[in-house]
């Protein structure tokens, strides 16, 4: 019996939504606690990230109740600081009031983190940024984003915090857009609590490559935790894992295991129309062939292709396992 990863999704996953054209959404509204219900039905998913506040109605006590009835523990909790009142910003925004909000809902979720006793505190500060050239004063932008997180950190020196980074969306350019301008804001904070979730459809989305943007916050101690999920590279689609890049997706893996990485293996992705139950358990299903093929894996010929940039000959050895374990175990 293989010995998989924890396995973990945004609560996300499992609600309903809705964009500019199904404005009435996809499907009925989900509680926080019928979200919870249902990823815990996955069966292999150990995780889930919160999104804070929850739903009309829910308290904390509720959530940690019904993660323990389902058998599901909170990785992270994510405060929606990108709604309609930060839609000029939350660490950036010009209003220092806003700011000032901003900072008391992060330090509010801070506190849902040690209640559910979850890992880490996850900001993505998704209106951050700016639409147009000369729209904001670029140095400006870095001393408040840089400034807003330091003191974020500073006030909660027990808890780890992450930042997810991605080029755009809500904001055409979104503040912390690459691995390596998060590494850099990171630095500048001069703090040893914050860190970086590394979204893989973020980095392709970027034009990165998820693994290269892996290994340059691993050399940096700075890969605290992940997302996985795929897309077409144009838009963050979020869709099912290993559904348009699975080559790349080993590769993230790969360079994982071969840095010693250890943490859970997250979903971030939305099923618009699909069945979220279904979704999340196909996607565990890739992953769970992921990782038995890096388990056979020949990383000693690997690493000799490599050292030659034997482009066919890599592929050739994880094309052999990869496509070999997918009707595998599971």
């Amino acid at each position: 019996m293989t010995d998989y990863p924890p396995f973990g999704a945004g609560l996300w996953h499992f609600a309903s939504y809705v964009d500019r054209y199904a404005t009435d959404g996809y499907a009925p509204e989900v509680s926080t606690l019928e979200q919870i219900a249902r990823a815990g039905s996955v069966g292999d998913l150990s995780y889930v990230d919160v999104p804070y506040p929850f739903t009309e109605g829910v308290t904390v006590d509720d959530v940690k109740q019904a993660l323990a009835d389902n058998g599901l523990q909170a990785i992270g909790v994510t405060p929606e600081i990108y709604m309609r009142r930060f839609s000029k910003g939350a660490f950036t925004n010009p209003d220092p009031e806003v700011r000032a909000a901003a900072l008391a809902a992060l330090n509010e979720a801070a506190d849902v983190v040690r209640t559910l006793e979850a890992k880490y505190l996850k900001v993505w500060p998704g209106q951050d940024g700016w639409d147009y050239p000369l729209q904001v004063n670029h140095h400006d932008q870095w001393e408040l984003a840089v400034s807003g997180m330091r003191e974020l950190a500073q006030a909660n020196p027990d808890i780890k915090i992450v930042i997810e980074y991605k080029p755009r969306e809500p904001r055409n350019k979104m503040f912390w857009d690459s691995a390596a301008k998060t590494a850099l804001g990171i630095k500048a904070m001069g703090v040893d609590n914050v860190g970086v979730l590394l979204d893989f459809g973020h980095a392709l989305f970027g034009g990165e490559s998820p693994a290269a943007a892996a290994q340059l916050l691993i050399d940096h101690g700075l890969l605290w935790a992940m997302d996985v999920n795929d897309n077409l590279r144009s838009w963050d689609d979020d869709m099912v894992v290993g559904t348009v890049h699975p080559i790349e997706l080993f590769e993230y893996f790969y360079t994982l295991k071969v840095n010693g990485w250890e943490g859970v293996w997250q979903l971030d992705q939305f099923p618009f129309r699909e069945d979220t139950v279904e979704a999340a358990k196909l996607s565990i299903r890739f992953l769970k062939a992921i990782y038995r093929s890096l388990e056979q894996l020949d990383i000693e010929a690997l690493r000799e292709a490599q050292s030659r940039q034997d482009a066919l000959g890599a592929q050739r050895l994880v094309q052999d396992v990869l496509f070999a374990n997918i009707r595998g175990e599971e």
